[in-house]
């Protein structure tokens, strides 16, 4: 049996364990796929004839991989975040502002308490509750 044939084999059997290692860190089942396969690469280029145990070997790369994703997926989010913030926030203050001159009107319409009452026993004001 060749050596890469071995490290598939023992890979195989430790992938339910990186996958579950992966899943709990990252709580999504494909990224901790991509944390799996991304263990397999650095697995099939790295030098294992001094790793003793390949387990704990493949265990911490998972780990290492997943922590890198993480810090990813917030930097990526911050950026994200930043550049929507930026961007959006003079939309949403005129947005606002056209709102409010539409609302205006209304608000200031609204009748007295003292005016509801008669409103309110001919049935023609909206704005008074019953």
């Amino acid at each position: 049996m060749t050596e890469s044939r071995w490290l598939a084999e023992q890979f195989e059997e430790n992938r339910g364990h990186l996958r579950g290692v992966a899943y709990r860190m990252l709580g999504s089942l494909s990224e901790a796929e991509d944390a799996v396969q991304e263990c397999w690469l650095r697995l099939s280029r790295s030098d294992t004839e001094k790793v003793e145990n390949l387990r704990a070997w493949l265990t911490t790369v998972a780990a290492r991989v997943c922590l890198d994703m993480l810090r990813s997926r917030k930097s990526r989010r911050e950026d994200a975040g930043n550049r929507c913030t930026r961007s959006l926030r003079p939309k949403r203050e005129a947005r606002l502002t056209r709102r409010l001159k539409l609302c205006w009107p209304i608000l200031s319409a609204t009748p007295s308490p003292s005016s509801c009452s008669t409103a309110q026993s001919w049935g023609t004001n909206r704005f008074c509750s019953a």
